[in-house]
């Protein structure tokens, strides 16, 4: 996997993908179950970073991100936000992002990248718009020019 680049901890989505602090976490455990348990969501975050590696539009955005932090973090995030067990354990999405000057097209790039790998690793559809709205309202604290 190429290092990932620079202002990377933006993603640490949404991504950073991406997550938990800005949404209220599921009811129930069924998405965690959906997206796999935590052995599928870690899958999904290594496939995520991987193709963020290759993705010349966002890559430079996580120069300075820390992959094996961001691994965790976003799988905690993911994993908290679909109802499993985990504790998202990283800084608000505020913070991250703030002075990393994401701009709508970069954000838009991560969601592609990751509907890409969702659909790669065959999540149902309905997991991944499930996934999708509980991270979208994260926008608002990721885009901050």
């Amino acid at each position: 996997m190429k290092a990932i680049t620079r202002h990377g901890l933006w993603l640490g989505l949404t991504a950073a993908l991406l997550v938990g602090c800005a949404s209220q976490p599921a009811q129930d455990d069924s998405l965690y179950q959906d997206l796999g348990g935590m052995t599928g969501i870690e899958t999904l975050v290594d496939g995520l970073l991987f193709r963020i590696s290759e993705d010349s539009r966002i890559v430079d955005q996580f120069a300075d991100a820390d992959p094996g932090r961001l691994h965790r973090t976003l799988s905690e995030q993911i994993c908290e936000l679909a109802g499993g067990p985990c504790v998202y354990s990283g800084d608000d999405m505020v913070t991250v992002h703030t002075g990393r000057n994401i701009s709508e097209a970069s954000f838009n790039a991560l969601v592609e990248d990751l509907v890409e790998v969702m659909e790669y690793q065959h999540i149902p559809i309905r997991a991944q718009n499930r996934l999708l709205a509980l991270l979208a309202p994260m926008r608002g604290e990721i885009i901050r020019l």
